[in-house]
């Protein structure tokens, strides 16, 4: 394995380095909030370029440009790879958030019925029929496979890696959409979602149950540019029917793509590429070399890796000390008054992720983080509305801009691998995010009331 994949938890990263990412990512958020929200009118439906994505282009820059920084600001290979597992513990605490706000709307989901159950078909099937068609006339082959069967995040790389092998053309396909996805992946499905909503066609619940695609940070983007276009209350429930869907595709979509999805991509495949391949592009070969297989390995191990539970816990806390400097610059939220929704939050994920633990990592995280949150806050439960109060002083919105920080300070060990990619399979990545989100939102369209 390559030196700069020793990653998390090592003695490679040290004090200095773990407190450069924080500091950054400080430093990013406060001022991506003070940036604050523009509005683009792109033809029927508006762009709305929020905070978040400010965050993510000013690590970004941030990471790209380590060899024109002093060494106070230069985020190395292993500073980007810690700050890469700071995003996936961050996102527990999100995750903490929505479930409570499921929590208070789940009589409002329950309601919604088979929209919620049936809109899950089109987060499964989107991606391939958006994505696979025009990776097929764009001159890709079996890479489409890999590239379309899912939304190609680490359990999706897990399964081709065991069925086809990581150099296989099915290998270099999902790990193209692991990669788009990790670049780039949020900053589109968030203006995507924007531009859709901004359309006036779909219901603001059926938009949330699309943004649910089962990427924690994309599921963030996207439900914060719809929700940034309702009233405060509806904004609410775009979050929490997100959070519902992302649940959903995140606890059934391990099974649903290996024993459903991928065998219908290969049956579909073996269908579309006689024809469409005639008339499309001539295809591209693209060989592994020593250079892109160090890459597939170093990315294997970073998505493996696993913090410490003091690494962990050193997250959570910075992670919702930064959502309160972004509470208070874009909400007007006092740090102080918002501070004991933030230790009930915090207490909400120390419960999930012990369970977590207790039962043998059986079940992921985000299952029982959410299951927590939705207890303390479901009508009926002694406490709930006073819970509820607290931990609605700091807006879900705040908490996208710090995860997006840490995202973009971890893009620049990415680049390498995704220039490699070529334009076909990354435009066809694209295509497979956009058909996640556009599927589930038509079918929960259709199926709501």
């Amino acid at each position: 394995m390559n030196a700069s994949a020793t990653v998390l938890g090592s003695a490679d990263v040290d004090l200095g380095d773990r407190a450069r990412v924080f500091v950054l990512a400080l430093l990013v958020v406060s001022a991506a909030e003070l940036i604050g929200s523009f509005t683009i009118q792109a033809g029927p439906g508006p762009i709305i370029l929020l905070p978040l994505l400010w965050a993510l282009l000013l690590g970004c820059a941030i990471s790209l440009a380590r060899g024109h920084l002093p060494n106070a600001l230069k985020m190395e290979t292993r500073s980007q790879w810690y700050a890469s597992a700071v995003l996936q513990s961050a996102l527990l605490l999100f995750v903490a958030k929505l479930g409570l706000l499921v929590g208070a709307s789940l009589p409002k989901i329950l309601a919604s019925g088979y929209a919620l159950l049936f809109q899950e078909l089109g987060h499964f099937f989107g991606t391939m029929v958006f994505g696979l068609p025009v990776a097929l006339l764009l001159g890709v082959r079996r890479e489409a496979i890999g590239a379309t069967f899912s939304v190609g995040r680490e359990p999706s790389l897990a399964i081709i890696g065991e069925k086809y092998g990581m150099n296989s053309p099915e290998g270099r396909g999902v790990l193209a959409e692991y990669i788009t996805g990790t670049v780039v992946g949020a900053v589109f499905i968030g203006l995507l979602a924007g531009f859709v909503a901004g359309l006036g066609v779909f219901r603001p619940d059926a938009l949330a149950m699309g943004a649910g695609v089962g990427s924690g940070s994309m599921m963030a983007a996207a439900s914060a540019a719809i929700a940034a276009q309702q009233t405060p209350e509806v904004a609410k429930e775009v979050a929490a029917f997100a959070a519902a869907s992302n649940l959903i595709t995140t606890t059934v979509g391990t099974y649903f793509t290996l024993f459903i999805s991928l065998p219908f991509a290969v049956w579909a495949y073996s269908v579309l590429e006689p024809v469409l391949g005639k008339i499309g592009l001539k295809p591209r070969v693209q060989l592994p070399d020593v250079e892109s297989n160090a890459n597939q390995d170093e990315l294997m191990e970073g998505a493996q890796r696993e913090f410490s539970i003091s690494e962990r816990i050193v997250a959570w806390v910075a992670t919702g000390a930064f959502a309160l400097v972004g509470n208070w610059l874009a909400y007007k939220n006092a740090p102080f008054d918002a501070l004991p929704g933030l230790a009930v939050m915090l207490a909400i994920l120390a419960v999930g992720y012990a369970a977590y633990r207790l039962t043998g990592s059986r079940i992921p995280a985000v299952c029982w983080v959410s299951l927590a949150g939705m207890i303390a806050t479901y009508p009926g439960v002694p406490y709930a509305a006073d819970i509820a109060a607290l931990t609605g002083k700091i807006n879900f919105l705040a908490l996208t801009t710090p995860m997006l920080a840490f995202a973009g300070l971890s893009i620049a060990k990415d680049i390498p691998a995704f220039r490699r990619l070529g334009w076909p399979i990354i435009v066809t990545s694209l295509m497979a995010n956009a058909g996640t989100f556009i599927g589930a939102t038509l079918i929960a369209q259709c199926f709501g009331q």
